[in-house]
């Protein structure tokens, strides 16, 4: 494989596609610019709709939905595709590494070439590829989190390989920037795992290129055990949790076992107070289910409805608006505070703490998987080794010859 770089590559063809707004016969569409090449004139008839238009002089589409992502494929490897006329030239200030080019003949980054990084302006071919990935996403159904995710970690990609035509990188190349995550920023193994994730929705989703022709071996993934709270912890922080809805919403994660974004996403009707029953939509994977709730909370949650009269958000925030994860991490954060807890508490421990308290009571692992909504029994055994069902009836040996 040769080791010469892909900018110069390019440079040396000098075939460039430069793409344009256009108006024409009545409709908006994206003008394409070229020589008069005999490859890209047949690569262009490959993209649904594209015309010649002698008035222009240039070949046009129609714009739609992933039209760029369809100019992009249609031109990888045979020319630079130029998006800057696309978008306004707006100075954005944004901290991002000079052109930093991974050497092809071997998967190691060198320490001089990271020095290098200065603070640069995005370039706004990438902001492009950004938008048209956030449209793509949402077009999938991704969920608010991880499109946020992907868009991070994709955006220093970009960085990394600034000015060099992206959707060309070869293999070595994504797997150069995986080993710089690794040996040079030290990130953990699910941002690495995130990273890959993103690099491969863009290559394999917007670029429509093989899965095979594109891998990266994914890190082991860290066996942590999930942290929980004893039932005397839960019931200091609900006391110290001070006004009605805080303590409503902090109790109702722990009693039917949700997610800090499902406890948010849940509307008024959601709760049965009469079947004892919350329905939860669209939860982790898009899927709705249904969760328990204890007769014991009922109480507090009519109070806090008569209080507060929710209008369409079940916990609301300022303006009928959805009440915030960060305000609802700072009220558990507070009252675990107050309440004199020692451990690091955080919003997903309460979800633990139900999953492990109904094992510990003797529930099945199956109703708990339905009930936490996980895809695999395998996520839900997990709590078995939390468990202190059974171990307060074993001697440490210790206690044997003490």
């Amino acid at each position: 494989m040769s080791t010469e770089p892909i900018t110069d590559s390019i440079a040396t063809k000098k075939l460039q596609v430069r793409v344009e707004k256009l108006f024409h016969r009545e409709q908006h569409s994206l003008a394409l610019f070229f020589p008069n090449d005999l490859e890209l004139k047949s690569r262009v008839r490959k993209i649904a709709g594209a015309t010649w238009s002698q008035t222009n002089k240039c070949w046009y589409v129609a714009n739609r939905k992933d039209l760029l992502g369809e100019i992009l494929a249609a031109f990888k490897d045979a020319a630079w595709v130029n998006l800057t006329a696309l978008t306004k030239n707006k100075e954005q200030k944004i901290d991002s590494p000079k052109e930093v080019q991974a050497p092809v003949s071997k998967p190691v980054i060198a320490q001089k070439e990271i020095k290098k990084a200065v603070v640069v302006k995005e370039s706004e071919e990438s902001l492009q590829l950004l938008r048209m990935m956030e449209q793509k996403l949402n077009l999938r159904g991704y969920s608010k989190n991880t499109c946020k995710t992907y868009l991070q970690q994709f955006k220093e990609f970009l960085r990394f390989y600034s000015g060099s035509p992206i959707p060309d990188l070869t293999e070595i190349e994504i797997r150069n920037y995986i080993i710089y995550l690794v040996e040079q920023r030290k990130v953990s193994k699910s941002i690495q795992n995130q990273a890959i994730n993103a690099i491969k929705f863009f290559y394999e989703k917007m670029m429509m290129q093989d899965r095979k022709v594109y891998y990266l071996e994914r890190p082991m993934r860290e066996k942590k055990l999930p942290q929980v709270l004893s039932q005397e912890e839960l019931m200091l922080i609900f006391e110290a949790a001070g006004n009605v809805k805080h303590r409503a919403m902090l109790m109702l994660i722990y009693a039917a076992g949700l997610r800090r974004s499902e406890l948010l996403a849940l509307r008024v009707g959601d709760v049965d107070l009469n079947r004892n029953a919350v329905f939860i939509r669209g939860g982790k994977g898009r899927k709705d289910r249904q969760s328990i709730m204890a007769q014991s909370l009922v109480p507090l949650l009519r109070e806090y409805m008569e209080k507060y009269s929710p209008k369409f958000w079940l916990f609301e925030g300022q303006s009928c608006e959805r009440y915030s994860e960060s305000s609802l991490q700072h009220i558990l954060k507070q009252a675990a505070a107050k309440a004199g807890i020692k451990k690091q508490v955080r919003l997903h421990m309460l979800r633990h703490s139900f999953a492990t308290h109904l094992l510990e009571s003797g529930t099945s692992t199956r109703y708990i998987q339905v009930l936490l909504g996980h895809e695999s029994p395998v996520t839900t055994e997990i709590y078995a080794q939390v468990t202190r069902f059974g171990l307060d009836k074993i001697l440490s040996p210790l206690d044997q010859i003490a």
